[in-house]
């Protein structure tokens, strides 16, 4: 299948830079997969599309301000470093007790070279240590732990994409709120699961009261999970693995509502990739953890989500192939669905990506 088939034009105009002043203002266009059809709402109706028993899955993953800056220690230029998540860290132990290994995505204006050494802006001593170009730089960070994660807590700058134009410098206090869900619980993500920046407290608290099933689980983001599609066909691109953790709670509460055909409603495509990835999810008697590099187009046959809140995506990008292949599971009709209804997005004025509008897909 050829990549181009999911591309398309997206107006600069369409493109948010911030989000809404609040979470659950942003439009809604509801994509209904039988009839083919769409309507435009708002994330505030959302309400009306759920009913008593519906189990709504959320990932409750925290973004980490992982993106670092440092100075080359010989010639004082500049460097970007891009944490990536620590369980995805595995390829060297230690040096000593007082040195941590990361991997990191790194940005320069020059080449660097294995055993080069930096300074972290008001922070520790680093030397690269290995080159793994798109896999990541492996860093010796020269400090413990406890030392780092306070400089990443006070320094650190929130990891916003590319395509939302920031100054360099210190993330904003609005931004740190907002590039956040509201149920972000655990720390490890390097991008928020921004289908869920659209869930208000209230929002979240009307559906409970509603008879939803509210169930979290963890995947912690990491920057593959947006790389765009470089080759030409669609089967030759791979998504990185990415560390995941499902309590036992949410995974009872799934194989009830597959027992009892009950939906099961993804919040957003890490959530929907974490339910299909999951070895093992609708026989399991606990929680699961493990890592998914889970890679979705059409055609593909989900196995457990019923529905999908989800944001607008990036053309040719492997979001875009998920949400097509989820718009006619099993088949390739979905592009075509998708790319009109996208069409549509576009001349009605809808915002996109992160901070961006919302779609269901029922």
């Amino acid at each position: 299948m050829k990549t181009d088939l999911f591309n398309f034009h997206l107006p600069e105009q369409n493109i948010a830079q911030e989000p809404l002043p609040d979470r659950d203002a942003s439009r809604l266009l509801v994509l209904d997969r039988t009839a083919k059809s769409w309507h435009d709402e708002s994330v505030r109706d959302l309400k009306r599309h759920f009913r008593a028993g519906d189990v709504l899955v959320i990932n409750d993953t925290r973004v980490i301000p992982a993106r670092l800056r440092a100075t080359r220690d010989l010639s004082g230029g500049k460097v970007e470093f891009l944490l990536l998540p620590p369980e995805t860290n595995a390829p060297a132990p230690s040096a000593t007790a007082n040195t941590l290994v990361r991997r990191v995505l790194t940005k320069a204006g020059g080449v660097l070279k294995p055993g080069e050494t930096f300074t972290f802006v008001g922070g520790p001593k680093v030397t690269l240590r290995e080159r793994l170009r798109e896999a990541g730089d492996i860093l010796d960070i020269h400090c413990n732990a406890a030392e780092f994660d306070a400089y990443i807590s006070a320094t650190g700058e929130v990891p916003l994409p590319p395509y939302v134009r920031r100054a360099p410098g210190p993330s904003s206090d609005f931004d740190k709120l907002r590039y956040q869900t509201v149920y972000a619980r655990n720390p490890g993500a390097v991008a928020a699961p921004t289908a869920g920046l659209h869930f208000s407290t209230e929002l979240l608290d009307a559906l409970k009261a509603s008879g939803v099933t509210v169930a979290p689980l963890t995947l912690h983001v990491g920057p593959g999970t947006f790389r765009p599609v470089k080759v030409d066909t669609v089967e030759e691109h791979f998504v990185d693995p990415e560390p995941y953790f499902i309590p036992a709670e949410t995974v009872s509460a799934i194989q009830s509502a597959k027992r009892e055909n009950r939906r099961v409603i993804a919040v957003g495509t890490t959530s929907l990739r974490t339910l299909e990835g999951a070895t093992g999810l609708l026989e399991a008697t606990g929680s699961l953890a493990g890592q998914t590099n889970l890679y979705v187009h059409p055609p593909y046959q989900f196995k457990i989500a019923s529905a999908l809140l989800t944001n607008f995506h990036i053309p040719k990008s492997s979001l875009l192939m998920l949400v097509s292949a989820f718009a006619a599971p099993g088949t390739e009709d979905g592009i075509a669905f998708m790319k009109s209804a996208y069409e549509h997005a576009i001349r009605e004025g809808y915002r996109f990506y992160s901070y961006g509008d919302a779609c269901l897909i029922v």
